[in-house]
C-alpha cells in the first residue's frame, strides 16, 4: 500500500529514459539473491569495491556502490549495471519468477525464505517493483508458496492435538514443525518489501525483506534466508562512516514474529517482539579486512519497549543476575577477510546462546550452548571471461562435548518463550543449528550464459542426548544426511532458468533406518525488456 501510494504521487513525465539492456541490477539485490551472491563473487577479484558484507539487507545507497562498473565480468551484457538515477525517478521491475520443488522421500531444502519444501510438489512465486525516488526507495515483491506436504513417516513426539507434527527433539520447547499439518499448506508473504529514506547518512525504514547478518553464506548464526522475513522497523548508518582509522558501519532493528499453527506456545507470549543489531567496523589496515558483533533479543510482544528505546537495547551489553524468563538472547562475534590479489575471502563467526552470569563463566566455559562458521572462498579467472569459484564453509553448533556447570540445550533452543529462534515455524538462523552441525564443499563456474554449480554436503540433523558429556558413542547415535548436487542457471532471451537435482541419503533417520530422497528444482523469471 506504501508503495502504491508513492506510485501515485509520481510525476510519470519525469521519468528517466529507459534503456533496453537488460534487468536492472539493482533492483534485484536482495539477502541471499543470485545477484548479491554474484557480486559478492566479483568482490573478490577487485571488480566490486572493498565493502562490509555482513549486513544485508543493502540500502539502496549500497546497491549503488556496489554494482561493478567494469564490464569484464561474465554477466556484464545480461543486466544492466547502472546505479538507479538520482536525478530523476527511477522504476524497474522486479521480475516475476515461478519456481517448483519436488521431494520424493521426506521434506528437504533450507535458505529458500518463507517456502517449506515438504514431501511432493512445492510452487512459489513472487515478483514486483522497485523505486526510487531521491532519497526515497521502495521495493514491493510478495511471496505465494504451496506445499502438497504428502504423508511420510513422522518422529513421534508422544503427543497428541497439533504437537504430533512438533519438532521431535524439542516438542515442547521449540516452534520447529517436522511436518507442516496434515494437509496441504500455503503462505502468502509480502517478501522483499521495503520503504527507506537515507539522508545525511542515515537510514530508516520498514520490511518485512530476510536480513543476512554475519559473512557465512550457507549456514548463518543469527539471521539468514532460511526462513521468511519479518515486519520490523529498522535504522542505521545508509553506507559506512569513514573514522580515518576505520570505517563503522550498524543497523538495529525492531520486530513482530509470529508462530506456527503447531507451536508449543500459548498465551500471551504466542507472539514476540524482537530486537537486534549488527554493527562491523572495517580498520584502516589490512585493507579488506572486517569485525563485527551481533545481538538478537527475544520478548513477548506485552512487555515490548517505546520504540527508541528498543533500537538502543542491543547495545547495552553486561553480565549480571537479571536473567528474565520471557527473555531470550543471542550474540555472535565475527571477521570477514578479502585479499583481491590472492582471490581469496576467508572468514568466521563465533555465537553463543543463552544468559552468562559473569565474565568468569563466558571465560571459563566459551562453549556452553555456543558455536561457530568458518568458510572460505577461491576465485579464479577463466578463459573467455568466466570465473570458478571453490567454496568451503563449516558449521558446529553442537552441545560441548565436555562437562559444563550447568545442563545444556540445544542452540536456538529456550525454555521461557517456546517458539525458539524462529518465526512461523522456521528457524532465523541455519537449518542446521539446532543442536546440529553443517559441512559444505561446492564449485561454481560462471560464463556469460549462466552458472553451474556442483555441491557435496553433510548435515547434523539431530544427535541422542547420551553422545553429550564424553559418553561413549557410536555409528547410530546421529542423524546425518549427506547430499550431492547439480544446479545450473541459464540465460535464454528473456529467461532466466534455473534447473538442479540433489541426492539426499540420511543415514539413521529419525534413530530408525536409513533413508533416500530425491530434490528436484526447476524455476523460470521473466523480463519485459524489449
Amino acid at each position: 500500500m506504501l508503495l502504491a501510494a508513492l506510485l501515485a504521487a509520481v510525476p510519470w513525465c519525469g521519468l528517466a529514459a529507459q534503456h533496453a539492456s537488460g534487468p536492472k541490477a539493482w533492483a534485484e539485490v536482495y539477502a541471499g539473491s543470485e545477484i548479491e551472491t554474484y557480486l559478492r563473487t566479483l568482490q573478490a577479484v577487485g571488480l566490486v569495491r572493498t565493502y562490509p558484507w555482513s549486513a544485508r539487507r543493502f540500502t539502496a545507497a549500497e546497491v549503488d556502490r556496489l554494482l561493478p562498473r567494469d564490464s569484464a565480468h561474465p554477466w556484464a551484457a545480461r543486466y544492466d549495471w547502472r546505479p538507479a538515477s538520482r536525478r530523476f525517478v527511477a522504476l524497474a521491475l522486479v521480475r516475476p519468477e515461478a519456481a517448483t520443488r519436488f521431494n520424493t522421500g521426506f521434506p528437504y531444502g533450507y535458505n529458500d525464505g518463507a517456502v517449506w519444501a515438504g514431501r511432493g510438489t512445492t510452487l512459489s512465486a513472487q515478483g514486483g517493483l522497485a523505486l526510487r525516488v531521491g532519497p526515497v526507495a521502495a521495493t514491493y515483491v510478495p511471496l505465494v508458496t504451496w506445499a502438497e506436504n504428502d504423508v511420510f513417516p513422522l518422529w513421534s513426539t508422544d503427543s497428541t492435538g497439533a504437537l504430533p507434527f512438533a519438532d521431535a527433539g524439542e516438542p515442547w520447547r521449540i516452534d520447529h514443525p517436522q511436518r507442516f499439518g496434515g494437509g496441504a499448506y500455503t503462505v502468502v508473504s509480502s517478501g522483499q518489501s521495503t520503504l527507506e529514506v537515507s539522508a545525511l547518512g542515515v537510514t530508516a525504514g520498514v520490511s518485512s525483506a530476510n536480513d543476512y547478518w554475519g559473512p557465512a553464506v550457507d549456514f548463518p548464526v543469527i539471521l539468514g534466508n532460511n526462513a521468511g522475513g519479518f515486519p520490523h522497523v529498522f535504522a542505521g548508518t545508509a553506507v559506512p562512516v569513514n573514522l580515518w582509522l576505520a570505517r563503522v558501519h550498524t543497523r538495529t532493528l525492531v520486530g513482530r514474529l509470529g508462530q506456527s499453527a503447531w507451536s508449543p506456545q500459548t498465551g500471551e507470549a504466542s507472539v514476540r517482539a524482537v530486537t537486534g543489531a549488527v554493527a562491523i567496523v572495517m580498520p584502516r589496515w589490512p585493507p579488506g579486512l572486517e569485525l563485527g558483533m551481533t545481538r538478537f533479543i527475544h520478548n513477548d510482544w506485552p512487555s515490548r519497549s517505546p520504540l527508541l528505546r528498543a533500537l538502543r537495547g542491543p547495545y547495552g551489553f553486561g553480565f549480571g543476575s537479571a536473567n528474565v524468563a520471557l527473555e531470550n538472547q543471542l550474540a555472535s562475534f565475527f571477521f570477514r577477510w578479502v585479499t583481491v590479489r590472492a582471490g581469496v575471502e576467508v572468514y568466521g563467526e563465533y555465537g553463543t546462546e543463552d544468559y552468562r552470569w559473569d565474565l568468569r563463566e563466558a571465560a571459563v566455559e566459551p562453549d556452553h550452548i555456543a558455536g561457530y562458521t568458518v568458510g572460505m572462498r577461491r576465485v579464479s579467472r577463466q578463459q573467455q571471461g568466466g570465473l570458478r569459484v571453490v567454496r568451503v564453509e563449516i558449521q558446529n553448533l553442537q552441545r560441548g562435548t565436555l562437562l559444563q556447570s550447568r545442563g545444556q540445550s540445544p542452540f536456538y533452543v529456550h525454555g521461557g518463550l517456546r517458539q525458539g529462534h524462529t518465526v512461523d515455524g522456521q528457524i532465523l538462523g541455519s537449518e542446521w543449528g539446532l543442536g546440529g552441525a553443517a559441512a559444505k564443499v561446492a564449485v561454481d563456474w560462471y560464463y556469460p550464459r549462466g552458472r553451474w554449480t556442483v555441491a557435496w554436503s553433510r548435515l547434523l540433523r539431530a544427535d541422542l542426548p547420551e553422545t553429550v558429556a564424553a559418553a561413549p558413542q557410536g555409528s547410530r547415535t546421529l542423524d546425518v544426511l549427506h547430499t550431492l548436487g547439480v544446479e545450473g542457471v541459464f540465460f535464454r532471451g528473456h529467461f532466466d532458468l534455473w534447473a538442479g537435482a540433489t541426492a539426499v541419503y540420511e543415514f539413521n533417520r529419525d534413530f530408525r533406518c536409513d533413508a533416500f530422497d530425491l530434490n528436484f528444482f526447476l524455476a523460470a523469471r521473466v523480463g519485459l525488456e524489449e
